[in-house]
């Protein structure tokens, strides 16, 4: 099934509460089937009263002057919409810990957010053995104390109350490059807003599943599938951890008709075996980041869904929205609000027009890609106890042409972006992962597009390793088959592949490393640069084809970047 473009912004039934709490209490007294997970299921009505249970006993257990957080360390269990349900309802926020992270970093992320209760299950216990939690009071959600303080709650009724637009509910940790995870607030008005959008703009229905398999402790799942089908009165359906082999499977049996996804989902569903049923399944919309072009096109014809590529910052400053029209490739249009610009971020000017081929390839990119800027009032509402983050995310702007003024307050996304002529915007990349190769910009996701045309690629990763004289060197992780002499000969035949953009190593993998949400491990990649467990070819300067680096290549390599001073760049593994 598919929505039709003719659907596309109607607004949904039950859409208009100002307030999570208030989409939350709507929904008591429908008796509709509401949330599945494995064999349980649960109407509307009773995701309802679970919240209000959990609120009243939330109200109960935070310490007197205590933050109103609490951390949530679950896979997607039926306990986490209830939570962020009952957190919602209560005027309460919730820190999602990704149960990914270890020791030391592990403790900081839930002491950062001020939690004094983290709600937990038995199988994530090891994780905080040995962890020093001053303060924090552990609830186990598969426990007999769990199940005995829950029931002298059992008769509460949600009462929206208590929350209001502006209340926190989410504290949300994004991820960078280098330091400590930032934790972005969002607030009550916010995620309501976002859900009846998305409800609106994907035509969402009551009688629509949203399938849930993005790790719930990031903003994705919650803010791009939980949200609007609550916005919409539709039902949810949860996978604790995303399952490839799994999928279709789970949207066969609980009807699911959208989904999200993130990072490499899509290549991972496309790497199963592919069978003659395939079709045959009740989605009508995947929306998410990241698939790419390609991807998006073969799912679409194994599978007969569509798939739209979104793009919203993760702190909620700047959104680009697809549209009826909106041509392949491309994410979207601006959102109304937003006074989105591409800017070079050394001079703030903005970027020339993209230029494409017939294909739709781009021509220019080493001009036309910048960081994407939102110049106008930006609904980014802060980070958690970080004011220097807020203050680089916020930095001052630069005046527009024609205009008086520094441009204070604008609102750096650290994303790449093109744009055409006609105002149409293109992902290009983490604005960590531009490389500069010969003291040309270059953007690393423009280099993956095209390295995933390679007919043995399953997946790319293309990011910098240090030169031995100045800037970057291009490298590749290639997960697939790799031929020397056919990839050197592909390399050639590509048009749009610039002159600097050839990686001069390609690691070779058997599957792709991935963080939690199934996006690249690029620091890990770029810390092991080539000095790596994993096969890696090489081109030296001055050779056209590619060759296996030995032993005596990485130490001939090393001492080129010693005798520069820069041996202290280089990661990885010793050989």
């Amino acid at each position: 099934m598919e929505f039709t473009e003719a659907q596309t912004f109607m607004e949904p039934r039950g859409s208009g509460g100002r307030t999570v709490a208030e989409l939350v209490a709507a929904r008591w007294g429908d008796h509709r089937p509401g949330l599945w997970c494995g064999d349980l299921t649960l109407t509307h009505h009773e995701v309802a009263a679970g919240a209000a249970a959990r609120a009243a006993l939330l109200t109960d257990l935070l310490p007197p002057g205590a933050e109103p957080h609490i951390g949530v360390l679950l896979d997607n269990t039926p306990e986490y919409p209830l939570w962020l349900s009952a957190a919602a309802l209560a005027g309460a926020a919730v820190a999602g810990i990704n149960p990914t992270r270890r020791g030391p970093e592990l403790a900081r992320d839930i002491l950062h957010t001020e939690c004094p209760l983290l709600i937990t299950e038995r199988p994530h216990l090891p994780l905080l053995t040995g962890l020093e939690l001053p303060g924090v009071r552990l609830l186990l959600t598969d426990s007999q104390e769990y199940e005995d303080l829950l029931s002298g709650y059992a008769g509460a009724e949600p009462d929206a109350s208590r929350a209001t637009p502006t209340s926190r509910l989410l504290l949300y940790f994004t991820s960078g490059s280098t330091g400590a995870p930032k934790a972005a607030i969002c607030t009550q008005g916010r995620l309501a807003a976002a859900g009846r959008t998305l409800a609106g703009s994907f035509a969402v229905r009551p009688d629509d599943v949203h399938y849930v398999c993005m790790p719930m402790f990031h903003g994705n799942a919650v803010i791009a599938d939980w949200a609007p089908a609550l916005a919409a009165g539709a039902g949810v359906a949860l996978r604790p951890r995303f399952s490839a082999s799994g999928f279709l499977t789970d949207v066969r049996r609980y009807r699911a008709t959208y989904f999200t996804y993130v990072g490499r989902a899509i290549q991972y569903l496309l790497a199963t075996p592919a069978r003659p049923d395939d079709r045959d399944n009740p989605l009508r919309l995947g929306f998410g980041t990241e698939a790419g072009a390609v991807d998006a096109a073969a799912f679409r014809r194994r599978f007969g869904v569509r798939l739209v590529e979104g793009y919203g910052s993760s702190e909620g400053g700047a959104a680009v929205r697809w549209t009826p029209g909106t041509p392949s490739g491309a994410v979207g249009l601006a959102a109304p609000d937003d006074d989105l610009a591409v800017v070079d971020p050394e001079t703030g000017t903005e970027c020339p027009p993209a230029v494409l081929d017939a294909s739709g390839r781009l021509l220019n990119g080493s001009a036309a890609i910048g960081e994407l800027v939102n110049r106008g009032a930006s609904p980014f509402e802060g980070y958690w106890r970080n004011p220097e983050a807020e203050a680089a995310r916020r930095r001052g702007g630069f005046p527009r042409s024609g205009e008086a003024g520094t441009g204070r307050g604008w609102y750096w996304t650290g994303d790449l972006f093109y744009r055409d002529d006609e105002g149409f915007l293109y992902f290009a990349g983490r604005a960590d992962d531009r490389l500069r190769v010969d003291s040309e910009n270059l953007a690393a996701a423009m280099i993956e597009n095209i390295l995933a045309r390679y007919e043995g690629a399953a997946a790319v990763a293309v990011y910098a390793v240090p030169d031995p004289v100045a800037g970057d060197q291009v490298m590749a992780t290639l997960a697939g088959t790799f031929d020397p002499a056919t990839f050197s000969a592909f390399l050639s035949a590509q048009p749009d592949l610039g002159t600097k953009m050839a990686p001069r190593f390609v690691r070779v993998v058997r599957r792709m490393p991935v963080t939690a949400t199934n996006k690249i491990h690029r620091a890990g990649l770029r810390r092991e640069g080539f000095r790596c467990p994993d096969p890696v070819w090489w081109r030296p300067p001055g050779e056209d084809t590619y060759r296996r680096l030995t032993g005596d290549d990485v130490a001939g390599l090393v001492e080129r970047y010693r005798e520069r001073g820069r041996e202290e760049l280089l990661g990885g593994f010793s050989r």
